[in-house]
């Protein structure tokens, strides 16, 4: 037997350390190809707004996502490595020099990473169909045809470059050891971390808190201190967080949580086998806990979006409601109730209401070159709709007396008009005469379906009819309310939303946030209005059934069943966006987790044996297996969701400084979510139990 038949014995002895890092390769690769191909496709990119809120989510949990892999994939080359030296031992004990050593090892160890990487890569094309084909079948929507863009494959190709990179300088540092007894030692040193006292839980868990409410505060004091935009400098402030989770980790491997001190011995072999890895224990542990969190932060986005969907329209006083401008000409009451019996429905509790445009001043910032910015009063800043205190008393039903000079701001019961509607006294524009009105902020109206993204007052009657005087009709309008009488009917809400678009002229085409005031204003001063240019969410009344159509359109009516039944084709995109991520998120944690119980059995079979030995029973040794793997995935699981959990809450509260009825729902159904989660992680315990069992000879 020559010295190569020696190397290829030992190398297949080393299969399964082989199998795993190629396995963990794979799903890396495949995890981060389905991501970059789902962030990157035209699908996506054309239904979530650029620079809105939804996309800079998907951006920053890419990050933590990418950041779990390549911490994952260092993680499994050095485990191969640990492994991989003790046949390099073994071969130099028998006389090979390193340099006979070398062609073989870095061959093993670019096609080990070479093979795993392009084929994780090749695995994530179908992944991302799979996933996004079996989403498609729970809704029909034409927005929901998904298409990749393959130059994205590119980044990819880049990570691709850092696992062989990785390979290879792991590869050369575990060949630079000199001492031969060390190199075939190498998989049984431990690597234990510093030991730290039992205080270092409780402050990591005081930083996870401080760090939070520093990195969400930060932006907003940083505004207000330098009336500048703040740069991505200011996530430093996150920084805690990331220090607290690492001693939340540490105390979970060094103490546990559980200490008891009458039998201070209680589960010694379970600690001390996680103490003398700590070092890779700690840093699965921290990696899973982000991916978990982030995971959670993605999928909290469905039931938020859709408990607060279903709260809003319960609440509405009526089933239908729809307004325009009066130059534009709808269907009538009659053609209405004609077509609504066609579909054998009646109609009742007819409500109209007229309402005019008027311009609000304000303060409006003002940027400099420097990118700093000042605030400066303008006249004419955003255009708001008014309606008289005669006709909300007759539509509501309610007693309301508005003063002459004064004005209300309606709102719902919880309070949701929009966000920025001014709450101080006013100074009113007529945009055709150019009259102004100064009226005095008296308060709050309450009626949900005239809370929208426009926001609606109320003015006394003749402060109403004097500003009115001369507007044409393009800023005068019309509100129409009615019930169903009896059960409703989807079809016939449907059919009457799309007669409804079809009404409208060209000059209506356009999102709720295009404001005509602040044109005019812009045009006035020789600039070019934002609205008119590309950064503008563009709709047309041609395509009434996409996403960007329902969501934003200025005259978008609000019908009850419809609402109720096209939530899912209205929000597709969103919801099976973030679920992908959710599930990209979990698969990639579960993974990581499943990997680190693997490695528990290949480390420390050699004690699992001498326990044998010493007369263990397998009910003790199963025991003590099942504590290794609760540790593994129990910490990550219950730290990550209940970190994410209150993170959400407190941003929830730091928008108004309060918890509204549909943000309690939608943390109720987000409770009930981590439930789920929690359940699917139990399971994969479950079966990562029993594949540990199995290796370990213990079944």
């Amino acid at each position: 037997m020559n010295m190569k038949d020696i190397e290829r014995k030992l190398r297949h002895v080393g299969y399964k350390q082989a199998k795993l890092y190629f396995f963990c390769n794979l799903i890396a690769l495949m995890i981060i190809t389905a991501y970059i191909l789902l962030m990157k496709s035209p699908t996506i990119l054309t239904i979530l707004p650029e620079g809105g809120d939804s996309r800079r989510q998907m951006y920053m949990i890419f990050a933590l996502t990418l950041f779990g892999c390549v911490v994952f994939t260092i993680y499994a080359a050095s485990l191969f490595f640990r492994k991989k030296t003790r046949q390099i031992g073994i071969l130099m004990a028998l006389g090979a020099s390193k340099k006979q050593l070398i062609p073989g090892v870095f061959r093993e160890v670019l096609t080990l990473s070479s093979l795993s990487s392009l084929a994780g890569m090749l695995a994530g094309i179908p992944l991302i169909y799979f996933l996004w084909n079996s989403f498609q079948l729970l809704v029909e929507s034409s927005e929901m045809t998904l298409h990749l863009d393959y130059t994205a494959l590119f980044l990819s190709g880049l990570f691709i470059l850092l696992v062989i990179v990785i390979s290879c300088f792991t590869a050369n540092y575990y060949l630079s050891r000199t001492n031969i007894i060390d190199v075939i030692q190498e998989e049984h040193r431990n690597e234990p971390v510093k030991k730290l006292g039992k205080w270092c839980g409780p402050l990591g868990l005081l930083l996870i808190l401080i760090g939070a409410i520093l990195g969400y505060s930060a932006p907003e004091i940083w505004l207000n201190i330098f009336h500048r935009y703040p740069s991505a400098f200011v996530n430093i402030f996150y920084a805690p967080v990331f220090v607290g989770l690492y001693l939340v980790m540490l105390h979970t491997v060094v103490h546990g949580w559980h200490f008891d001190r009458k039998n201070p011995y209680h589960n010694i072999i379970s600690r001390s086998m996680m103490k003398f890895q700590g070092k890779q224990t700690v840093n699965n542990l921290l990696v899973s806990t982000v991916l978990i969190a982030g995971a959670c932060f993605a999928i909290f986005y469905i039931p938020m979006l859709a408990t607060g969907q279903l709260v809003s329209v319960s609440g509405w006083e009526f089933d239908y409601m729809y307004d325009y401008r009066l130059d534009q000409t709808v269907p009538s009451q009659t053609e209405i109730e004609k077509l609504a019996a066609s579909h054998n429905l009646k109609l009742k509790d007819w409500k109209e209401i007229p309402y005019i445009t008027l311009a609000q001043d304000g303060e409006t910032q003002v940027e400099e070159e420097d990118q700093s910015f000042h605030y400066e009063y303008q006249q004419l800043l955003e255009e708001t709709k008014y309606v008289s205190e005669t006709a909300f008393n007759q539509l509501t039903g309610q007693t309301l007396d508005i003063l002459s000079g004064t004005f209300r701001l309606i709102t719902d019961k919880d309070d949701n008009a929009a966000m920025y509607a001014k709450r101080s006294d006013s100074v009113l524009t007529n945009m055709n005469t150019r009259k102004t009105l100064s009226v005095t902020y008296e308060g709050l109206a309450y009626f949900s379906m005239l809370t929208g993204k426009v926001p609606y007052y109320i003015l006394d009657d003749k402060d109403y009819a004097e500003i009115s005087q001369g507007l044409s009709s393009d800023w005068m309008g019309s509100a129409h309310f009615f019930n169903a009488d009896g059960e409703d009917i989807y079809a016939f809400a449907d059919e009457f939303f799309h007669t409804f678009v079809k009404s409208f002229g060209p000059e209506c085409e356009y999102p709720a946030y295009y404001d005509r005031v602040n044109k005019i204003a812009a045009n006035e001063h020789g600039e070019i209005y934002w609205g008119d240019t590309d950064d503008m969410t563009k709709i047309s009344l041609s395509m009434p059934d996409t996403s960007d159509f329902r969501a934003y359109w200025a005259f978008m009516p609000k019908f009850r069943s419809l609402n109720m039944n096209d939530f899912m084709n209205t929000f597709a995109v969103y919801l099976m966006t973030f679920l992908f991520i959710f599930i990209v998120c979990v698969t990639t944690a579960c993974v990581i987790c499943y990997t680190r119980c693997q490695t528990i059995a290949i480390n420390n079979r050699y004690i699992f044996d001498d326990l044998k030995r010493l007369g263990a029973s397998p009910a003790f040794l199963n025991r003590e297996v099942r504590i290794q793997c609760k540790r593994v995935y129990h910490t990550p699981a219950v730290v990550g969701m209940t970190m994410m959990f209150l993170l959400y809450f407190m941003i929830m509260y730091a928008n108004d400084g309060r918890i509204s009825i549909p943000e309690l729902a939608g943390m109720a159904a987000c409770a009930f979510v981590l439930v789920l989660i929690m359940l699917l992680i139990y399971l994969v315990y479950r079966k990562t139990v029993t594949i540990m069992r199995r290796e370990l000879n213990l079944i």
